[in-house]
């Protein structure tokens, strides 16, 4: 197992989060990127996972149910985040295509919250952790 190549997908979804809540705070928001943001930031956190318990390349789908769905196979609490991945997988293609999803502010904030809530759920900051120590 490569840590550091698992780690730098954990890396790269708190990047894509961090930009997130940087698009979020700048005005003019642009509510479908941030969107978009947070999607990416949750599909790197379960491939990360799936990188660490599986050993092989994640799928390189963007689906974030199925992604979950493989995650609680390995660990059946991935079911209690099922519903934000469902949500959060819809601003994965069509935000950023004109007339494909229509983003409204309140979208956008719930996006941060689920993005955040999964970044810190317990599972994740385990895999997080054991990483950390064996560098």
């Amino acid at each position: 197992m490569d840590t550091d190549y698992i780690l730098e997908w954990f890396h790269y979804a708190d990047m894509d989060l961090l930009s997130a809540q940087g698009a979020a705070a700048r005005y003019p928001v642009h509510l479908q990127l941030v969107c978009f943001l947070c999607q990416q930031s949750v599909e790197k956190n379960l491939k990360g996972f799936l990188l660490y318990h599986e050993g092989t390349e994640p799928p390189r789908i963007h689906n974030l149910d199925f992604l979950c769905g493989k995650c609680a196979v390995i660990d059946p609490s991935f079911n209690e985040i099922y519903d934000q991945c469902e949500v959060l997988s819809t601003y994965s293609v069509l935000p950023r295509y004109p007339r494909e999803l229509f983003v409204e502010e309140h979208h956008m904030k719930k996006a941060l919250v689920y993005a955040q809530e999964i970044k810190d759920f317990a599972p994740l900051q385990a895999v997080r952790r054991a990483l950390e120590q064996k560098t």
